[in-house]
């Protein structure tokens, strides 16, 4: 086990590292960087089959630490899986060039003209927990968008992430860029953790920590750099008294259980009370028959009798299971008051066949990402033509919502003139 020296020592050299390939980096060519992309994919296709016994090893010990079958379903990558993520490359080199973009311009009555264009953020640090399929996409990203980038996967998925990282590095190098300009963090210790958060401000310009709770509140909490992220992905879908039955009950069952184990998956049900009898039901027994825990306020109890009496921490708690919580509300008032009070700020959707329902929602739930009609499964940077995503962000400053390659710019301003000295 590495000492906190050695530690120390060897993230001050990917730092040192980062920071002089970002420069480099920044000012290399779209064509280029999207070369770098689908040479990294080419390369994840032809490794699948080394990446999938990587993957065996990983979900071996994690089958064995007891995990659940939904951090087990994160973890677990398959053929298919495995070209979903290299076609995920090619999609972000297929995107616009994000670097070197006019945002606006103007010109002054002095005549100066003035520019703002788009530059790379720098140095990325990536720290994330247990879908491997996150070092492609986040690596991927950065390099479309000219940010060098420092990842640190997390613990049950160190091997599958390291044989895609050597992917990664060959793509890289097969376009003639630098293969540090994606470096991971060769230590499962938490202290090389602690110590990029808290030490290596002079690397890293800033911090994205993408898995559950406890590792974005760490990151939060001890980061010396400014961080991109959200703590906790609880979702609403909301039952709307226009709401069509059977559309409600599809998108109740899959916004919960398409994939249990992700952030956009809803965690809450909300059933206005005028339609309550007639759809409780109805969305109980399709999520139950899926194998989902229901658990009900008590006009949800009275309505289905075989259903759990939620508690008030159900509210407000993040399952990332095969449960839900259900509740029966009055109006489309007293559910945007709900999501007020015990939402996170990710995503709520509405169903419904009302507009003016809808445009209401849209204006007074002040979450990343609002929907009508769809699944809260939608909140994905892939789903948005983003091509990927490093994660949800739910702050309300840079970027907000899926953090594709465009949040990971920042801007300069460009001035040009012709003499003008100021008065």
């Amino acid at each position: 086990m590495p000492t906190e020296m050695s530690i120390a020592e060897l993230m001050d050299d990917i730092g040192r590292a980062a920071r002089s390939v970002a420069t480099e980096l920044a000012t290399t060519g779209s064509d280029q960087r999207n070369a770098a992309l689908k040479a990294s994919a080419a390369s994840i296709r032809n490794a699948s089959a080394d990446i999938q016994r990587a993957n065996a090893l990983d979900m071996d010990a994690a089958e064995s630490r007891g995990l659940t079958a939904a951090m087990l379903d994160r973890l677990m990558l398959d053929a298919e899986r495995i070209d979903a993520m290299a076609t995920g490359l090619d999609a972000i080199a297929a995107l616009h060039d994000p670097v070197g973009r006019i945002l606006e311009e103007w010109e002054r009555p002095n005549g100066l003209r003035i520019q703002r264009v788009s530059v790379p953020l720098g140095v990325i640090g990536i720290i994330y927990e247990s879908r491997p399929n996150v070092t492609a996409d986040a690596a991927a990203l950065c390099v479309k968008s000219g940010n060098a980038v420092i990842l640190r996967g997390g613990s049950e998925s160190f091997q599958s992430s390291q044989a895609i990282y050597a992917c990664l590095r060959e793509g890289l190098t097969a376009a003639g860029i630098d293969a540090d300009a994606v470096q991971m963090v060769p230590t499962t210790d938490r202290a090389a953790v602690g110590y990029l958060l808290s030490s290596m401000a002079d690397s890293v310009d800033v911090v994205v920590p993408r898995g559950g709770k406890n590792l974005i509140k760490r990151v939060q909490d001890e980061a010396r750099v400014p961080v991109i992220g959200h703590l906790e992905g609880i979702c609403h879908v909301y039952v709307n008294k226009d709401a069509d039955v059977d559309m409600a009950r599809d998108i109740v069952l899959n916004a919960k259980m398409r994939r249990t184990g992700i952030c956009g998956a809803a965690e809450t049900v909300l059933v206005d009370r005028e339609v309550a009898e007639r759809i409780v039901p109805d969305i109980v027994s399709a999520l139950q028959g899926a194998g989902c825990e229901v658990r009900g306020d008590k006009t949800v109890s009275s309505l289905v009798a075989d259903v759990k009496k939620a508690t008030e921490a159900d509210w407000s708690t993040e399952y990332l299971d095969a449960i839900v919580s259900m509740r029966v509300v009055d109006n489309i008032e007293q559910a945007i008051a709900h999501i007020r009070e015990y939402g996170s700020g990710h995503t709520e959707s509405i169903v419904t066949d009302s507009t003016g329902a809808a445009e209401q929602f849209f204006r007074d739930v002040d979450s990343a990402i609002v929907l009508q009609n769809a699944s809260t499964q939608f909140a994905d940077g892939g789903e948005f033509g983003m091509g990927a995503e490093i994660g949800i962000a739910t702050g309300r400053i840079h970027a907000r919502g899926p953090v594709g390659a465009d949040q990971l710019t920042s801007y300069k301003y460009v001035v040009r003139g012709s003499g003008q000295v100021r008065p």
